[in-house]
């Protein structure tokens, strides 16, 4: 990771370590960086907490100052930014937001003109201007550049998606979770034109709830909202609606491990499954391996990020991979994760299978898995410390392949993540204590 772009952009606490400032030194040096390409055109979009407008306002006074011309997209989906750059002849696109964050943090997420997340090199290079190591002059007269409302973008989206996915969902009825967040600008309207009957929470944001107790990290009310209603789906974004939790009509959640599992089995029955493999990140659930090895399909197993799984499906050639957290990636069509197009893919399989979730998710056995997020004041240091290894080593043996723990650095916050999947929630629970306790003793 660089001095200030991480696993998934900038991100930090809106004004205390990501203020105005800097993100008006990203939009100036990206604006720098493609005028002398010849280039110029910058899309931003944002997602709906308070900060957003902000920093949204000082990318575009940045990146105008230095001759670009600034789209703005206003509040969206980060896939719709990843979209529109690729087909409507954007030269970058940025996105405001800190995904399933708080509301008081955010973040600066670019994606170069194939849509992809913006190169390290790159990412160095703003890092090295915003420490002051690079000089550049501002554009004047008429070589400052344009702001232009491009709010027509998010219908572009839309279409999109509706000429993609030419679903009749007349009889179908959903439960949808917006988060507060970017899945309010879409979601009713997309899955309303398809035909489903929607009912809907948590589409009201106020710039301060996005996130709280409520979308992809916080289903619970969806689950009791689907349970109690009768409904064939629930959906449940997270705040920029790149990610999927979904509930069966059962209330049993549908997480990303469940999705890939029905997907992939989908495409390899379809023939359309290239080299019999599916992508997914080490924090998969073990009973996902399983169950895909059982089903005849391959698995090539990443880093967390959704980057990293994009980046094995570009270089192998595979079409279908995500993580459990609800990023799925569909390389025939997109280039990050989206939300509403994961939903579309289900309900597309539920349609032409006539099955629900729940038939679709046989032979998928989810192992109790226990995930703690500590937070520690030198992560680095924590993972190569010689007695949390050799906790680590204790529970690994201890399990004796019938579970695993994964330790790992969170690519965002000052958190190490331990995570155990056991037989049983007291093996878990037991397990992952036992490494927390030393990580705590040692790094607090």
């Amino acid at each position: 990771m660089g001095r200030y772009f991480g696993t998934d952009g900038i991100r930090g606490k809106a004004n205390v370590n990501l203020d105005a400032e800097r993100a008006f030194k990203v939009g100036r040096y990206l604006a720098y960086y493609y005028k002398q390409k010849g280039l110029g055109k910058i899309l931003i979009g944002k997602d709906t907490r308070l900060s957003s407008s902000m920093f949204e306002l000082a990318l575009a006074a940045g990146a105008t100052a230095n001759g670009a011309d600034v789209y703005l997209l206003g509040y969206c989906p980060t896939p719709a930014v990843a979209y529109l750059v690729m087909h409507k002849d954007f030269d970058c696109g940025v996105m405001i937001s800190a995904s399933h964050n708080p509301y008081y943090d955010n973040g600066i997420k670019v994606f170069n003109h194939d849509g992809v997340k913006l190169d390290s090199s790159i990412e160095g290079l703003i890092e090295d201007y915003i420490d002051g190591k690079e000089e550049i002059t501002y554009a004047t007269d008429d070589k400052i550049g344009h702001v232009i409302n491009y709010q027509t973008g998010l219908e572009l989206y839309l279409d999109w998606l509706e000429q993609t996915y030419p679903l009749n969902l007349k009889g179908v009825k959903l439960a949808v979770d917006c988060a507060n967040g970017s899945a309010s600008t879409t979601a009713v309207q997309l899955l309303t034109r398809l035909g489903a009957t929607v009912s809907v929470i948590h589409n009201d944001p106020t710039g301060v709830n996005i996130n709280t107790k409520c979308g992809s990290t916080h289903p619970e009310e969806l689950q009791e909202k689907v349970k109690n209603g009768n409904f064939d789906l629930g959906l449940a974004f997270d705040g920029d609606a790149d990610r999927l939790i979904a509930v069966d009509h059962t209330g049993e959640l549908i997480t990303g491990d469940h999705v890939i599992y029905v997907c992939s089995k989908y495409l390899k029955a379809k023939g359309e499954l290239n080299k019999n493999t599916a992508v997914t990140t080490v924090m998969a659930n073990l009973g996902l391996f399983k169950a895909l090895e059982v089903a005849g399909i391959d698995t090539s197993i990443t880093a967390v990020g959704d980057k990293y799984v994009y980046e094995d499906m570009v270089k192998n050639d595979y079409v279908i991979g995500g993580e459990q957290s609800g990023h799925i990636i569909f390389k025939k069509h997109l280039t990050t994760g989206d939300g509403l197009q994961t939903a579309l893919n289900l309900l597309e399989i539920m349609v032409e299978t006539k099955k629900n979730m729940t038939e679709l998710c046989e032979g998928l056995k989810i192992y109790p898995q226990l995930l703690v997020n500590v937070p520690v004041k030198d992560k680095e240091a924590a993972l190569k410390d010689e007695d949390i290894q050799k906790e680590v080593d204790d529970v690994t043996a201890r399990l004796a392949g019938n579970g695993r723990i994964l330790v790992r650095p969170s690519g965002t916050e000052p958190l190490v993540r331990v995570m155990v999947e056991a037989e049983n929630d007291e093996i878990c629970h037991d397990c992952v204590y036992q490494v927390v306790r030393v990580i705590e003793k040692k790094f607090q």
